[in-house]
C-alpha cells in the first residue's frame, strides 16, 4: 500500500476503512479554526440563535468568506487524506484549502416527533454535480466532512450506506460510458438505496473529521432535536484518474484498494468509453445569491461596530465591486478580481 509509511492511519483505522468505506479522525480540526470559521454564522444567516422562529430554512449551504490551508487548520486530517490517496504528490493543489461555506442543519417543528427510516430520506446521492462520473474519476477523490459542532443522534447527521458504496462501484464498473449526475439527467444513485441494508448515522464531536470513499452513498437527515449542526464538505481531487491495474500492488492507494474489494478483485483493468466532461453545476446561481445576501448582512453589522466586514470578497475598506461567481471546470472562479480565489464544490 502506498504510501509505505502512514502518518495518521493506524492498522486498525485502515482495516476499518477497508471494511466500511470511511474512517473518523478524532479531534483533527484545531479549536481556534473551528471557532473562527463559525463566529459570524448567525450574522451571515440573519437568524437569531436564541429564537427558533427566525430559522426560516431547516438546511442551508452557506457561501464562503475565508480560506485556510487544510494542513494548517486540520493537520492530522490532511495527513490522513494523504494516507488514503497514496501520498500528497497525487493530490491537486486546489484541494489544499478549506473554506467556511458552512452547511447547517437546523431542523423544523414538523420533525420534532416525526421520525424517518434511513431508506425514507430524500437526499441520497454521490457527490460531484459538475462532471461525468466514471469508476476512476479524479475530480471527487474523497468525501470529507469536518464537524464544526457536536453532531448528536437525531440531530441532522449525515447518513451513509456502506453497502450502497459497493453497489455504486459495481454499477460504474459495468458502465464505462459513465454517467452525468442525476441533476443533469444521469444515473440516480438514490435508486440503489432500496437494495441497501447497512446505514450509519455519522454523529461525532466538534473537531472530528470524517473521511469517506468518494462513491459513498449518503444523505442529509432531519434534525429532530433542533440543536444546530454545522459541518463543511471540502472537495479533494487527485491529479490522475484512479488506477485499479497497477503493476506493483504496493502502489495502490487505500481508496483504490477499497474499490477493488467492492468488485471482489485484486486487479481490474478499467478504460472509459466516453469523454471526461465537465458541466455547469446547477448550484452556482443559488451560491451567488447566498453570497450577495451574506455580504449585505456582514456590511450592515460592520457599520454598526465601526469595523471592516469579515470577508475576503470586498475591498480593504469593505467597499468596491462584489465578487461574481462563474463556472470553471470542477470549481468556480471569481470575477472581476484576478480569478485567484476558489469556491468549493458543495
Amino acid at each position: 500500500m502506498a504510501p509505505k509509511e502512514f502518518k495518521v492511519l493506524t492498522p486498525e483505522m485502515r482495516d476499518f476503512f477497508m471494511e466500511n468505506g470511511y474512517v473518523v479522525v478524532p479531534q483533527a480540526l484545531l479549536p481556534d479554526y473551528a471557532e473562527e470559521f463559525t463566529k459570524d454564522v448567525w450574522t451571515r444567516l440573519g437568524y437569531d440563535p436564541n429564537d427558533e422562529s427566525t430559522w426560516a430554512k431547516d438546511r442551508i449551504h452557506m457561501a464562503w468568506h475565508h480560506a485556510v490551508e487544510a494542513r494548517k487548520m486540520a493537520p492530522k486530517a490532511w495527513d490522513a487524506i494523504c494516507d488514503l490517496l497514496g501520498g500528497e504528490e497525487r493530490i491537486t493543489e486546489t484541494s489544499a484549502k478549506w473554506r467556511d461555506n458552512i452547511i447547517l442543519n437546523l431542523g423544523a417543528e414538523e420533525w420534532r416527533e416525526r421520525f424517518l427510516q434511513p431508506k425514507e430520506l430524500d437526499n441520497w446521492h454521490i457527490d460531484g454535480d459538475f462532471f461525468r462520473h466514471y469508476l476512476d474519476s479524479p475530480e471527487q477523490a474523497l468525501l470529507v466532512i469536518p464537524l464544526f459542532s457536536d453532531v448528536l443522534p437525531n440531530g441532522g447527521a449525515t447518513y451513509i450506506s456502506p453497502d450502497g458504496l459497493d453497489l455504486a462501484v459495481r454499477w460504474l464498473a459495468a458502465h464505462p460510458e459513465g454517467t452525468w449526475p442525476a441533476s443533469g439527467g444521469g444515473m440516480r444513485f438514490a435508486d440503489l438505496v432500496p437494495q441497501c441494508e447497512r446505514f450509519v448515522e455519522l454523529t461525532g464531536k466538534k473537531g472530528d473529521v470524517v473521511l469517506l470513499h468518494p462513491l459513498m452513498l449518503h444523505s442529509a437527515s432531519k434534525n429532530h432535536i433542533r440543536r444546530p449542526r454545522l459541518i463543511t464538505n471540502p472537495p479533494v481531487s487527485v491529479r490522475e484518474p484512479f488506477r485499479f491495474d497497477r503493476a506493483d500492488p504496493d502502489e495502490f492507494s487505500l481508496v483504490e484498494l477499497k474499490t477493488l474489494k467492492a468488485l471482489g478483485k485484486d486487479r481490474f483493468e478499467f478504460k472509459i468509453t466516453g469523454e471526461r466532461e465537465h458541466c455547469k453545476a446547477p448550484r452556482l446561481p443559488m451560491q451567488q445569491q447566498l453570497l450577495e445576501e451574506e455580504l449585505e448582512r456582514l456590511v450592515e453589522e460592520a457599520k454598526k461596530k465601526g469595523a471592516k466586514p469579515n470577508t475576503v470578497h470586498l475591498g480593504p475598506e469593505g467597499e468596491g465591486e462584489r465578487t461574481h461567481l462563474v463556472p470553471c471546470g470542477n470549481q468556480a472562479l471569481e470575477t472581476p478580481s484576478n480569478l485567484a480565489r476558489l469556491v468549493s464544490a458543495v
